[in-house]
């Protein structure tokens, strides 16, 4: 994910949060949270909340008499404080929705609804920060990490042995989503090592790796060959386990296959020709922060 996309993501999230009622706000609110997350904006994002006391900041807040909805809270002056306090205040409503409905009926009071709070919120808190806060991100591009670093979650790197079929229906169903399938032969080598092709394509946010019954082998002492992935397709999964975090990698199994042993915490999902595979994988890449349609995923089973 580059700055320009995170941003994006955060505007996206703050209209869908203007437009949110009592039952649908939690979800844009988690999904702007998790923008102002990312990997290019963490290390800036991180500096701003260390800066600020928030909870000290509301102790010293008018906090209004006996008359409903006189409470005021007493933004500083400096711009970057501010900035700390909204991020925090983002932070902890995507953790507890409830709390950040009960905080904006409390300081944003906008009569006896408690959406009408969160709209009010949004209206004078959040859409100045998220205006502000584009041109404060952008005019300091030595806090962001490189858009080369940052996992790129509009990417899947699938790995795959010699069965093409699975590969192809896994590669459409990724795409379908609106996600590139990166498969590496698929690539152009321009005088790279397949390692090096690893590196250079592997800046992706998830990994799913297909593990199918390709070779046979057995361990000395056994006398019964067992049907395993290729070589290459194990050390890959590996590499992407290392490269990306075990919660970032699922493995498909197709048939009666032997798994690996030290892969202890990797998702392990076994494939069908009936497709319900297809849910198991979508989770994990909803948990991963991919945008996932759902109904999507539901016709295509």
């Amino acid at each position: 994910m580059t700055v320009a996309t995170a941003l994006a993501d955060m505007n996206n999230a703050i209209l869908d949060l203007q437009q949110a009622d009592y039952n649908t706000f939690e979800r844009p609110l988690k999904k702007l949270s998790h923008a102002l997350n990312s990997a290019v904006l963490k290390e800036a994002n991180d500096a701003l909340k260390a800066a600020v006391d928030f909870d000290a900041f509301v102790d010293g807040s008018n906090k209004g008499g006996g008359m409903m909805g006189s409470a005021s809270l007493e933004w500083p002056d400096d711009k970057e404080q501010e900035f700390g306090l909204i991020l925090t205040l983002i932070d902890r409503g995507a953790a507890d929705p409830s709390w950040f409905m009960n905080f904006g009926h409390h300081w944003f009071y906008d009569g006896s609804k408690l959406i009408a709070g969160i709209r009010k919120m949004t209206k004078s808190a959040i859409i100045p920060f998220g205006r502000d806060y584009k041109t404060y991100i952008t005019s300091k591009p030595q806090t962001m990490a490189s858009p080369s670093d940052a996992p790129d979650k509009t990417k899947v790197f699938i790995v795959h042995g010699h069965d093409d079929a699975p590969r192809e229906t896994l590669a459409r169903f990724i795409e379908k989503q609106g996600l590139e399938a990166v498969i590496l032969h698929e690539k152009a080598s321009a005088g790279m090592t397949i390692p090096e092709k690893l590196i250079k394509h592997g800046n992706v946010g998830f990994a799913v790796v297909l593990l199918t019954p390709d070779d046979v082998g057995r361990a000395v002492a056994e006398t019964i060959d067992k049907p395993r992935a290729r070589q290459n397709v194990i050390l890959e999964l590996g590499y992407f386990v290392g490269r990306l975090g075990r919660d970032k990698v699922c493995a498909l199994l197709k048939g009666d296959i032997e798994m690996p042993t030290d892969y202890v915490g990797v998702v392990f999902v076994k494939w069908d020709d009936a497709g319900a595979w297809k849910m198991s994988l979508a989770k994990e890449l909803d948990e991963a922060g991919y945008e996932i349609d759902f109904n999507i995923v539901m016709k295509g089973r």
